[in-house]
This record gives structure tokens, sequence and C-alpha cells, in this order.
């Protein structure tokens, strides 16, 4: 079975719905039997490199709130993360320009490492807070992820894989995807947000009933969490 996914390494409910999808595949029995892939998808393509402007400040400018107010509507999402195991802090979190690190994924994907390099570039971010739109930074956490780092430093200074990042984005606007995470099952059904667990495990079992997988051991919905309009709706 293969399942895309299409999202932003700076989407909150992104990396939200990442675990809940890798959740549904293990209580299920079907690890190993699922190739999980992701999809380009650039929520604000133009935020700038180098860009140093904390979540609240670009939230509060959006939305023409006060930085409390902010705070307080992304107080939700950090709970709904810590939900999963994972450990928000957007008191230290700031924009970043992630085409290069889309770029780098297409590039890991090449060489077998599609899957460590895009979790340690969501953990980095999300967890440690670090600038992924940094040039140096993408370079250690693909070594980080088992790549090398002079071919990953090559990569982004000739503009190497961009068509295929920006081919990922002309499926998304084909299927009519505007908010991410948006998961793809077989090229067949649909999971818009970071939905509950049990929605992903309905549609796993679905699909693998049509193609006769069995679990190694022995559960599609409303939309949920999701980024778009360009960018994050905290809600």
């Amino acid at each position: 079975m293969k399942v895309e996914i299409w999202s932003d390494f700076v989407c909150p409910f992104c990396y939200i719905g990442k675990r809940q999808l890798e959740k549904a595949i293990d209580d299920l029995g079907y690890t190993g039997q699922i190739e999980v892939e992701f999809k380009s998808f650039i929520l604000d393509p133009t935020t700038e490199d180098g860009q140093d402007e904390s979540i609240y400040e670009h939230l509060s400018k959006k939305y023409g709130m006060l930085m409390d107010e902010v705070k307080k509507m992304t107080f939700g999402v950090v709970q709904r993360a810590k939900e999963v195991g994972l450990a928000y802090d957007f008191d230290q979190l700031k924009t970043a320009n992630t085409l290069k690190a889309h770029r780098l994924a297409k590039w890991a994907y090449s060489k077998g490492k599609g899957a460590e390099f895009s979790e340690r570039v969501f953990h980095a971010y999300f967890m440690e807070e670090k600038p992924i739109g940094k040039q140096d930074v993408l370079i250690r956490l693909a070594e980080e992820a088992g790549l090398d780092g002079k071919e990953a430093e090559e990569v982004l200074n000739n503009g190497q894989f961009s068509k295929e990042v920006e081919k990922d984005i002309r499926q998304a606007q084909i299927y009519g995807i505007r908010g991410v995470p948006f998961f793809v099952f077989e090229n067949k059904y649909g999971i818009s947000g970071a939905q509950p667990q049990e929605v992903f495990e309905q549609t796993i079992k679905k699909v693998a009933e049509e193609k006769g997988l069995k679990p190694s051991i022995e559960i599609l919905g409303k939309e949920g969490n999701v980024c778009s309009d360009g960018d994050c709706d905290l809600q």
C-alpha cells in the first residue's frame, strides 16, 4: 500500500498527522507493508530566507491580533501535539522558507533516506526550534539522517530537485489540495487534516481489504486541523 502525504515542514498539524498515521499503521500491524512518501507543499513561498520573525509576530500580523490572543490560539495546538508525544514550544519558533528543505528531501528520497530526513527536519523545527530555512542547518540535518553533507551542499547550491518540488505542487493543485496535511491512499482515497487515529485506521483497513493485505498481527472522516490559505489556521 502506498500513502502520499502533502505537507510542509513548518505546519504543526503535518507533524501531528504524521505521528497519527504512523501509530495507526503500527497498531493495526501493517508495519513494513505501507510505503509512506512525503510530497512538497509550501504554505508561504514569500517567506524570506533568514527572516528573524517569531511565529507569534507572524500570526499577530496575519490575523490582526494581540500577542496574548495569539498565544491563547496556539495553546490548543500544543495540547494536541502532546497527545501524540510531541512537545511543541511556540515561544521559540520562528518563520522559515522551506523550499530548500523540500528540495533536499527530494534528494534524500533518491538516496533511500527520505523518511529519515523528513522526520529529522520536522523534529529539528518543532522540537529543537532550529532555523530550517538556513542552508548550513539543513546540511547538518542531512548528515544526521545518514546522508553525505558535501553532496547535500552541492544539491542546494546547484538548484537541484526544484522541478520535483514544483511537480508535487502542481499535483496538489490538480487534486484540489488547498491545505495540509493531506493524505492520499493508493491514488484513491484522501484524508484532509490531522484526523483522529480511528480515521486513519478505518482508511487503512479499507484499502488493505481491497488489496488483499493482511496485518502482521490481527478502522474517511470530516476535516480536522489543517494548514491552509498560505499559512496555518491554528484553531
